[in-house]
């Protein structure tokens, strides 16, 4: 199967979103945590380096268009522990964690597990996880509204119009028309000289302390296996594909623990970029999204000082508006899934408790949503599990 403009279509805009909001996120935690300039640059070759050399490898083993990147929760986690852990503690933490990871993967506990919750419910929280998106949209209208009219406008019209959107995807659309607003705007802030040099990581010993792991093995575990794994996973069976649960789960861990080496958080299969890979294209070909995908994280990564400057120079009602648009099919799909059979009030309280981004015991709200959603599904409708819904 050969190469295709929805597959260059689709990674770049994967990429483009991977580099822009979750980095501004990793820009934000270290510069709350005290982190010098040299160990954020070796945090963003490991994140964006590992992640894409595993995104190229298992897109092309797998025959699927799978995004590993690293785990925002737990990034955002990390934010209220360096303020009294060294990041050699944390790097300790990170070890530790891709170990445990390995383990769940290698013994296949992470299948059984994820069993154990019904696809409506996991649904729910995948819909909450992804709402935000879908609002950027209308909120993009009172931010810049002549941008967001140029690519709504696009986006519409050549979705309306099937014959042109098999020839041109809607999202394409959308991106020529807002990259054309911004070429005659002042929205764009480009740096006054540019970093040519490629990323010089730095390598850390790690030290073992026992509050570093109470801390957070545990909850960075619970953000890769439960949370950002579950969403990835769904996300390509709601495509169509069955995922190697087992063999990512190990690949997250080997990538959590390159990652660790110098300093970057944990690895995982990320939903939204997984979303953004699905969005158009035959299924058969997709991988190669994957394989771009790979190809520009890791290009990312290697001239971070770089990348990082142009990725930030965007600006960000631009990016998360054209995620938005291209996630609105998976979105619909999720509240089909979510709310058209079984499970409904499970679903619902997934959703909400999601949305919530409630925090208990240093977790977020798409952990607790399952949780929950689960509880209430055992407690208001325990009939439902006597005969679930197949999973997608």
């Amino acid at each position: 199967m050969g190469y295709s403009r929805h597959a260059l279509i689709n990674g770049f805009v994967a990429t483009l979103f991977a580099t822009t909001g979750p980095l501004a996120i990793m820009l934000a935690v270290a510069d709350g945590g005290g982190i010098g300039e040299a160990d954020l640059r070796s945090w963003i070759f490991g994140t964006y380096a590992f992640g894409g050399a595993l995104s190229i490898l298992f897109s092309l083993l797998q025959r699927q268009p799978i995004a590993i990147a690293w785990t925002i929760p737990g990034m955002v986690l990390l934010a209220g522990s360096l303020d009294h852990l060294s990041l050699e503690e944390v790097v300790g933490a990170y070890l530790a964690t891709g170990v445990l990871i390995c383990v769940l993967g290698l013994t296949g506990w992470v299948g059984r597990v994820m069993a154990l919750v019904p696809t409506p419910i996991v649904m729910g929280m995948v819909a909450g996880v992804f709402l935000p998106f879908g609002l950027a949209i209308p909120e993009a209208f009172g931010q810049s509204v002549w941008l967001a009219l140029a690519m709504v406008g696009s986006f519409v019209v050549v979705a309306a119009l099937p014959r042109l959107a098999r020839a041109v995807p809607p999202v394409l659309a959308a991106l020529a028309a807002g990259a054309l607003v911004l070429a005659f705007g002042d929205e764009v802030v480009w740096p006054a000289t540019l970093a040519w040099e490629p990323a010089a990581p730095k390598f850390y010993l790690p030290a073992f302390s026992a509050q570093a792991m109470v801390e957070l093995v545990i909850p960075l575990t619970v953000t890769v296996v439960a949370i950002q794994n579950a969403q990835g996973f769904l996300v390509l069976r709601q495509a169509g594909y069955v995922p190697a649960v087992d063999r990512l789960t190990v690949a997250c861990g080997v990538g959590s623990l390159a990652n660790a080496l110098v300093g970057a958080v944990s690895a995982c299969v990320t939903g939204p970029a997984n979303a953004l890979l699905n969005v158009s294209g035959a299924p058969e070909r997709r991988y190669w999204a994957g394989v771009t995908f790979g190809v520009l994280m890791v290009a990312f990564g290697i001239f971070s000082p770089l990348t990082t400057q142009l990725g930030l120079a965007l600006p960000t009602v631009f990016v998360l508006l054209l995620g938005g648009l291209a996630l609105l099919n998976v979105l619909r799909d999720s509240f089909t899934l979510a709310f058209g059979g079984h499970f409904r009030m499970g679903a619902l309280i997934a959703f909400i408790t999601t949305m919530s981004d409630v925090t208990l015991l240093n977790i977020g709200g798409a952990f607790w949503g399952l949780i929950f959603g689960w509880l209430a599904s055992r407690l208001l409708e325990p009939t439902d599990f006597e005969a679930p819904e197949p999973r997608t």
